[in-house]
This record gives structure tokens, sequence and C-alpha cells, in this order.
């Protein structure tokens, strides 16, 4: 049996869902979004549906989004919207999961919601909206989940070309009593990095992936570390000069990851051995999903 993999990438302009064939990088399908600057995308196959975040369309105001449709654009809902978040980033979930997970940039916080939109939750809160919206050091962006040891990791970016980006880690849970804004059981697993954008954890390989978006040597780049309970360990580069990198899709095997970045490009990258090729070149490119299917 031969298995199929489809990317599904967010195009900026014209704002969309663009799902593309892995081998040779070919359009298969397209959702029109509309409006706004599409960054976080998660497919449930189970569901047959599509999950993005719209960070809006006015960098000045809380006019953000969670949205969703099937997966031939029909159904196509907002879940949270109305001032609830300023600029979703990243956006995770698991196959039939109850909770979809976000990182809310100028929000500074992380946020779930039920598949449906309803029971809008703060876990996490960084600072104050708008008052230190100016301090970039507080902004949320990557996100990603490791229910197997019931833990939420995420990037702090920092500003541009900083060398100021942190990755944390810290429980799904939000203890009881406690307040998003001062909980005290978050660990720093990483500091001084140029700049963190999307996450894929795998805790069954001991894993964490992520985008960098920051300033050359080490900016611009595709990234692996082991992580275990004491934290992250060998920290490597795996790919460099990419394009302001964004997007990340990791397969279960760990063997194959698709990189995404502002200039449109998408690769294909050989975790192993760093090998990369361009499988397509398309407008401004952010987040990616990757979907594996039986023929």
């Amino acid at each position: 049996m031969t298995q199929r993999m489809t990317l599904y990438s967010l195009e900026i302009e014209p704002a969309r869902v663009t799902a593309l064939s892995t081998q040779d990088g070919h359009p298969v399908s397209h959702i029109n979004i509309g409006w706004g600057t599409p960054d976080g995308i998660w497919i449930d196959t189970t569901e047959g549906r599509v999950y993005w975040t719209n960070m809006g369309a006015d960098a000045n105001a809380a006019d953000g989004s969670i949205e969703t449709a099937l997966l031939d654009g029909s159904d196509h809902k907002v879940l949270v919207a109305n001032g609830l978040v300023v600029t979703p980033k990243q956006l995770t979930s698991t196959p039939g999961g109850e909770h979809l997970y976000w990182c809310d940039r100028e929000g500074m916080r992380i946020m779930r919601c039920r598949r449906d939109g309803s029971n809008v939750e703060v876990l996490l809160q960084t600072g104050t909206y708008p008052a230190d919206v100016k301090d970039a050091t507080r902004h949320c962006v990557g996100i990603a989940l490791d229910t197997q040891n019931g833990h939420l990791y995420w990037s702090q970016k920092g500003p541009p070309k900083a060398g100021r980006g942190r990755i944390f880690r810290m429980p799904l849970a939000l203890p009881a009593g406690t307040d998003p804004a001062n909980r005290n059981d978050i660990e720093l697993l990483a500091d001084r990095l140029p700049e963190p954008i999307d996450l894929h954890v795998s805790p069954t390989l001991g894993k964490l992936w992520w985008t960098d978006r920051g300033a050359p040597p080490d900016g611009n780049s595709l990234n692996v570390a082991r992580i275990d309970e004491h934290g992250l360990h060998d920290h490597q580069v795996i790919l460099r000069e990419l394009n302001e990198a964004i997007g990340l899709a990791v397969d279960a095997s760990g063997t194959l990851a698709f990189v995404s970045d502002l200039g449109g490009s998408i690769r294909e990258v050989i975790l192993e051995s760093g090998q990369a090729r361009l499988i397509t070149k398309q407008a401004s490119t952010t987040g990616l999903c990757l979907i594996i299917q039986d023929n």
C-alpha cells in the first residue's frame, strides 16, 4: 500500500488555503479565505475540516479570528472573533481532540477553545493588551502539544533580528486557582535564540523542531533539539539561508520536514542530512499542515 502526502499551506495574498502535492508541488485545491492575514493551520481528517487563524486586517486593532471550513471549502465558519483575539498565530490540536490551541501574538497570551468556538479560555498571559504590546519579548508565536506527557510548548520571538527569542514549556492544564498571568509552573527551555517561530514536537522521538526567522548565521533556519523531562539538549541548525522562515510540518517518523517562508518558497528537508529541495514557489506563505493518507 502506498501513501499520498498532501501539504496544506496558507498564502497571504490572496488569502487562501492551498493544498499541494508534495511530489511535484502542484496545487491540488484552494480555499478562499477572503480577507486578512492567515497564519496558523490545523487539519483534522476525521472531521474533514481545516482550521486556521487570521491575524486580521488592521495591525492596530483586535480584529483577529479563528475560522474553519470543510476541506472542499464549504461550511466556512468564524469560530472566535469580535475582539476576543488580537493576532492569533500558530494553531494546533490533536485528531478528534476536544480543543483548539493557539498563540495570540499582540494579545500576549496562549488560548484555547472547543472545536465549535465555545468556551474560549486564556491559559497564559504574558502582558496586557494594548499597554504592553510594544514589548515584543512578551509576544507568543509558535505552539506545540505533547498530550503524551501533558505539556504545551511555545515560542516568544522577541524583537525582529534581536537575538532575544525563547522557547518555553508548561503543563497543559492550568492549575486550579491559578491566574494565567502568574503561573509558577513554566520552564524556560531555550534563551537568546535569534527569533523562533513555529514549533513541532514528537514526544515519541524525543525531539522538538522549530523555524527561526531571525538574523544569520543561525536565524532564517530550521532547527532541532532533543527534548526530555529535563529540558532541551543538543540544539542543531539543520538548514540555513531561508527567506523569513515561518511554517513547519514534520512527518510522524521524523524523516521529512516541510518549511515555508515569507518569500513564498516551500522546501522539503531530509532531516537526517539537511538536504533540501524546493517543491514550489508561491505567494508569501505562513502556516503548513501535512496530511498523509493511504492510497
